[in-house]
């Protein structure tokens, strides 16, 4: 259990909110039009520290607390989604090698994560493996000192920048979680990032198609208990969702902000439209519901925080956010009227990059089913 003092945690948010307000704002639509990835905005979240924010400072973090880790991804995705996805996969990484590796593999690989060194995604699904990981097809074979990697992942973030790969695989006992180092780029050894999927928003950072023919890897880079893998990667995927939920709150508060602003500057009828009442029910819905989606994240965050089950509670917040900020995008966009389907209003952006909190990490769907079963 890992609490941070809050004034830390108002600190390092406001440090966050600040740099984005002057670094990624002014240039954020023009980079995800152009589908950029945005190297230099990295570079300074680096210095930061943001790529160790959950890592120990035993092993050269910040050692900040998940409330804290989930406010600074709010504040990421109120000014791009695609910036708090790069540090999303990468903590993901980290948090599996936190809990779950052997003192040796923490002080290898931590250090060099907690400094943005070296990037780190979690691939675990696959084109007919998603929710339903009964399919994973992705093979390690043991021989000798070394296993054999052999398969191809889908839907890989970071992929082709990450140096360490969480990656998992089906064994004989079972799927396992394993630590794959590879060269930045598009091959390293027998890995091919075969696709850069194209999306409708999310851009800015690649999606990839990963193929393994013939990888080996050192038997250590096995990650805890042959057979577990799945159970650590699920349990990292908790963390996941509420850190999705955050970044749905924040970009549907982006959203919101602009639909206020431009209700006060747009005239019609002689007044600003904010001063219409059906604008006004709109935006007084838009606020309630983007303060009760982050009430929901903020409970799960301390249940987990606490190290209390939150599974549920992660799911709720997850669906309650996710579809929360498509309809407060949504509603933005019809606020600014015509003006809101143009890519010169950033409207347009945010409402591309709230669809996709509904689908990864489990879609609506699926977060329902984890719900019901816990009633």
């Amino acid at each position: 259990m890992n609490m941070t003092d809050p004034e830390i945690r108002r600190e390092m948010v406001e440090t966050v909110r600040r740099f984005i307000a002057r670094e990624v704002i002014p240039v954020a639509s023009e980079m995800e039009h152009a589908d950029e990835f945005p190297a230099a905005i990295v570079q300074q979240m680096r210095e930061l520290g943001l790529f160790g924010i959950a890592i120990p400072e035993a092993y050269g973090g910040l050692g900040l607390d998940l409330l804290t880790y989930i406010g600074v991804v709010e504040e990421l995705a109120y000014g791009w989604m695609s910036l708090s996805g790069i540090v999303n996969t990468h903590t993901i990484a980290a948090h599996l090698i936190v809990h779950h590796g052997s003192e040796e593999q923490r002080k290898r690989w931590l250090p060099r994560l907690a400094s943005g060194e070296l990037r780190g995604c979690l691939s675990l699904s696959e084109s007919d493996a998603g929710s339903d990981t009964r399919n994973l097809a992705c093979r390690a074979v043991r021989d000798g000192e070394e296993y054999v990697i052999d398969g191809t992942k889908m839907w890989v973030t970071n992929g082709e920048r990450a140096a360490i790969v969480a990656l998992a695989a089906r064994t004989e006992a079972g799927i396992c979680c394993f630590i794959v180092e590879k060269e930045p780029g598009p091959t390293s050894g027998g890995i091919t990032v075969s696709k850069n999927i194209g999306k409708l928003g999310y851009k800015g950072l690649e999606t990839v198609e990963m193929v393994y023919d013939g990888h080996r890897v050192p038997a250590d880079s096995l990650l805890g208990e042959e057979g577990r893998g799945l159970g650590y990667i699920l349990g990292a995927l908790e963390v996941g969702r509420i850190n999705i939920a955050a970044r749905a709150v924040g970009v549907a508060r982006a959203a919101f902000e602009h639909a206020i602003r431009y209700a006060q500057e747009r005239h019609t009828f002689g007044k600003p439209i904010a001063e219409h009442q059906a604008i006004q029910q709109k935006l007084a819905d838009m606020a309630t519901q983007i303060n009760a989606a982050r009430l929901l994240v903020h409970h799960a965050a301390k249940l987990r925080t606490a190290g209390l089950p939150c599974l549920s509670e992660a799911s709720q917040a997850k669906l309650f956010a996710s579809e929360m900020a498509e309809r407060v995008c949504s509603d933005a966009i019809q606020i600014h009227g015509g003006y809101g389907y143009l890519v010169d209003y950033e409207v347009e952006r945010h409402y591309r990059d709230a669809r996709i909190t509904q689908i990864y990490e489990g879609t609506s769907e699926v977060q329902r089913m984890v719900i019901a079963r816990q009633l």
